[in-house]
């Protein structure tokens, strides 16, 4: 349905759609797409040049020219708003109408409302996640299931904030001026049209998290659009705060860059650990075979790549005011007390080592766990909010620290681990071409993070021919009687074999191959996705 000569809707109508797709949030949309869709082609080709130079041989190091943004010492960001100031636990999930009600009631201080990895975007899934958010501000969502469950937020939610997808995806359902909208620009400006003021109105604010992001240019952009944003619509200068996510290799060598640029309204940062081993991967996938990474299992934050990794970034953050956030337990609660137990005791540690390193909050992905991570945290800081007066001056990190993969104590990768990652994988990719963009897998809450360091890994392995623990050699027929075998699992299990074939082509294009396929980057890996699920 056509809603201007501008702004076309391709997405069918669903009930209470009218009350998101307004004229006025529509028109609104257009004007961010005017003042800001023509930057970020430019900062995707300069993502793509640099992707480039990487392959041909190139290394990163922290960036001369901006040195002095990083030595300067008396600049802090804005840091915490109303709502903010303590973060000691996250829980992470999709914008569904149950997943509201158990995020905000379930103890954690912020409920990160993901339009992104944990969102098959569906326009059914993007439309109603915003009408979600909307409603859970409101207190309108009351739910009672047919056995008799009854879901209401209570009186004392967690701060919502914000994931709109990265600057690299597109939204097919919207075409401004003939083209498809920026996604980022539609999640980001349908929730701050529609409940910006009314955050504010209720002692809080729109708070987003900002992912993906590769340097400091694109954290520039960002802030280019809170400021336009906040003005167009008449929101205070400043109001918007921002944490942004360092889940990408490039972006670790920028923290102080990123936090400069987004300054007036920046939060904090937070440490995703798959997308930043799947970007680390992508990028330094033609340097050779010392930069096969083991199972993604014994990847753990102890790793010595991983820990400066995290280290710096407590470090920056509280250098400048910012709060540094941890990475996300996928934990979920398992019906055998055994193994229960073994997965509580996992995520506590994990917990206690952020806490210790310094971190001032962490993620969640199950309300189950929402205990394990306060005790933690609780643990370290008593009764104060965050722990900023760590500066952590001891850390010292080089981009040596930073690469050092050849440091990993985890061994080679294994029969098993190939076998998990093509289980995963699939499994994962068959429900996301479904809708579903957060799904239970082998215990752990998965998200498109999980496939894009399985089928990355798994091309790396058989890319170099890696031999496994096992004996036997990652080979392409290898993986394909791997990718066999888990299909006929599947098939057995009953799953939509629509779906699962889709799946399969997917991850057979995305894993196999001579040489690096085109689409083993982020951006175009996801409009492949999307392009697959449109025909499942």
């Amino acid at each position: 349905m056509s809603q201007s000569r501008r702004v076309e809707v391709l997405g069918e109508p669903e009930d209470r759609f009218e009350e998101v797709l307004t004229p006025e949030a529509l028109a609104f949309l257009a004007r961010l797409h005017d003042g800001f869709a023509a930057r970020r082609t430019e900062l995707l080709a300069e993502r793509a040049r640099r992707a480039a130079e990487l392959a041909s041989g190139d290394t990163l190091d922290f960036r001369p020219e901006t040195a002095a943004v990083r030595a300067d010492a008396s600049w802090r960001v804005a840091g915490a708003g109303p709502g903010l100031t303590d973060r000691r636990v996250e829980i992470t999930g999709p914008p569904e109408r149950r997943m509201a009600v158990n995020a905000l009631n379930s103890g954690a201080k912020v409920w990160l409302a993901d339009f992104e990895d944990a969102t098959s975007p569906t326009w059914h899934n993007l439309v109603t996640g915003q009408l979600n958010l909307a409603d859970a501000i409101e207190r309108r969502i009351e739910e009672t299931t047919p056995d008799g469950k009854h879901y209401s937020v209570g009186t004392d939610p967690a701060t919502i904030v914000v994931r709109p997808r990265g600057w690299h995806l597109d939204e097919a359902h919207l075409l401004i001026d003939g083209r498809p909208a920026v996604g980022a620009l539609v999640d980001f400006g349908l929730y701050l049209f529609h409940c910006g003021r009314r955050q504010i109105e209720r002692g809080s604010g729109p708070y987003f998290y900002l992912p993906k992001l590769e340097n400091h240019l694109e954290a520039r952009l960002w802030n280019d659009v809170f400021t336009a944003a906040q003005a167009e619509l008449g929101i205070p200068y400043g109001t918007v705060r921002a944490t942004v996510l360092i889940e990408t290799i490039t972006a670790a060598f920028e923290m102080d860059e990123i936090l400069y640029e987004l300054r007036d309204h920046a939060a904090g940062l937070n440490a995703g650990r798959w997308d930043y081993l799947f970007s680390l991967i992508k990028n330094f996938a033609q340097h050779g075979p010392r930069y096969v990474l083991p199972d993604r299992a014994t990847l753990t934050m102890t790793q010595p790549f991983l820990r400066a990794y995290t280290d710096l970034l407590v470090r920056t953050c509280h250098r400048r005011g910012a709060h540094a956030i941890g990475g996300m337990a996928a934990a979920i609660p398992q019906r055998d007390p055994a193994a229960n137990a073994v997965a509580l005791t996992k995520v506590r540690a994990d917990k206690e080592r952020e806490a210790g390193d310094g971190f001032d909050g962490s993620w969640v992905a199950h309300p189950g766990l929402v205990d394990t991570c306060r005790t933690a945290f609780d643990a370290v800081l008593g009764a104060f909010p965050h722990q900023l007066d760590r500066t952590r001056a001891d850390v010292e990190v080089t981009a040596d620290d930073l690469l050092g993969v050849h440091r990993l104590s985890a061994g080679l990768p294994t029969d098993q681990g190939l076998r998990a990652n093509v289980a995963v994988a699939l499994r994962y990719l068959t429900a996301w071409l479904g809708g579903a963009g957060a799904v239970a897998v082998f215990g752990l809450m998965e998200d498109v993070a999980t496939a894009e360091i399985a089928r990355c890994q798994i091309w790396q392995w058989q890319h170099h021919c890696t031999r496994l623990t096992g004996g036997s050699l990652a080979t392409p027929d290898l993986v394909r009687r791997l990718i066999d075998r888990e299909r006929a699992a599947l098939l057995a299990e009953g799953v939509d074999p629509e779906l699962l074939d889709a799946a399969v082509r997917v991850l057979t294009e995305t894993s196999l191959g001579d040489e690096l396929p085109a689409f083993l980057t982020t951006e175009a890996y996801a409009r492949h996705l999307v392009r697959v699920r449109a025909t499942a």
